[in-house]
């Protein structure tokens, strides 16, 4: 687990990494079960077969809300904390772009840069964070953009 760091500190951590994620398998069980959730039934997803024979990607790929969704995965373990700040509010996302596909059986982590962030009021703070989802063996990212989190220590 990432250690809670002072404003101070948090604050001089703007435009650097503040953090990488382990490796997250995403194999077939996982993006079919994305598939139940969202009710997303297109064949490159959950027809090994079909999209194999039918598709340039050679094998079914992932969502690109699955991909997205794992970010927060990626971040709660591996991203240091504002000290005192124990809820961390999805504040919504900038610049979304899905630019590799990330086939079944990949290994994806995430890399999180801090690119600001600002006081809201007392004991509130909103990151914005640039997230990058790399996929192992490729050099293009599987997904950029910018996750806006709400930090609070207290109430809202």
């Amino acid at each position: 687990m990432p250690e809670n760091l002072t404003i101070e500190a948090y604050t001089g951590l703007v435009g650097q990494v503040i953090g990488h994620s382990g490796w997250i398998t995403v194999d077939q069980k996982m993006i079919d079960g994305f598939c139940d959730v969202t009710g997303d039934y297109q064949f490159i997803h959950n027809d090994p077969k079909r999209a194999k024979d039918d598709t340039p990607f050679g094998g079914t790929i992932a969502h690109g809300f699955l991909t997205l969704s794992l970010i927060t995965q990626m971040y709660k373990d591996h991203v240091a904390r504002l000290e005192g700040h124990e809820m961390i509010i999805n504040y919504g996302l900038e610049g979304v772009r899905f630019l590799t596909p990330v086939p079944c059986g990949a290994h994806i982590r995430g890399q999180f840069t801090l690119k600001n962030l600002t006081k809201r009021r007392e004991g509130q703070y909103l990151a914005e964070n640039q997230v990058q989802v790399a996929i192992k063996g490729h050099d293009k990212p599987a997904m950029i953009g910018t996750w806006l989190t709400l930090l609070v220590a207290g109430d809202l």
